[in-house]
């Protein structure tokens, strides 16, 4: 079976990539990456515990610190002197939550193991919804770096895949039930670990897609207000 290098967040965007791949039939390697972000141990948790069921060994697992992503700063995910700004998904201007070309840095890791493991694919949940305020989700983005990698690898045969790039989030929501997606162990607040806090951006987009689809989230928020 063809091995895939998937980049599990924790999130519900990487929760129902990592479902996508595990149904197409590709052996699975798990990457997860801690870089400072305020919800590390939360996010690791929900990592393992996607990892544990979906049965992936843990020889399989690759934890990696990128803590020089919080030395460097520049973002409210990463430096608690920057307020993680209320959701607004109207505006058009990045948030504050923009962690200056970090996908690029985590892309790195996933090419770099993948080389090693022989993988041929790497699955990466990036949402293009999410690109007003990331340009590091833009499908462009991920077309010139498929290059790079094609460039810069001793074969050349390895492919980012981004299965959920142009869904919203209320078909990702939909899709991950359609799979069976363990969708109720997944975090996505940006700054609280013990319950979501419901007014993030992250929040509000998850909180938005399940409204949308009709469908009740099953993590536990501190509040949970109605995105139209």
């Amino acid at each position: 079976m063809t091995r895939a290098v998937v980049l599990v967040s924790g999130g519900m965007d990487s929760c129902v990539t990592l479902a996508m791949a595990q149904a197409e039939g590709y052996t699975l390697h798990l990457l997860h990456l801690n870089y400072g972000q305020r919800t590390e141990r939360r996010e690791l948790q929900a990592f393992s515990d996607l990892a544990d069921f979906y049965e992936v060994p843990r020889s399989d697992r690759l934890v990696v610190s990128i803590a020089h992503l919080a030395a460097i700063g520049g973002s409210s995910l990463t430096d608690p002197n920057i307020p993680v700004s209320p959701a607004d998904l109207e505006n058009p201007d990045i948030p504050t939550s923009y962690v200056p070309f970090r996908n690029a840095h985590i892309l790195s890791v996933a090419v770099s193991w993948a080389e090693v493991i022989g993988a041929k694919r790497i699955f990466i949940g990036a949402v293009y919804e999410d690109s007003s305020g990331y340009p590091d989700c833009r499908p462009e983005y991920y077309a010139a770096f498929n290059e790079v990698v094609r460039l810069g690898t001793a074969a050349g045969d390895i492919r980012i895949e981004t299965p959920i790039i142009h869904l919203t989030k209320e078909e990702i929501v939909r899709n991950g039930l359609a799979l069976d997606a363990p969708l109720h162990l997944t975090w996505s607040c940006y700054q609280r670990e013990d319950v979501a806090c419901g007014v993030c951006d992250s929040c509000a987009l998850r909180l938005r897609g399940f409204q949308r689809a009709g469908i009740p989230d099953p993590i536990p928020y501190a509040t949970r207000p109605h995105y139209t």
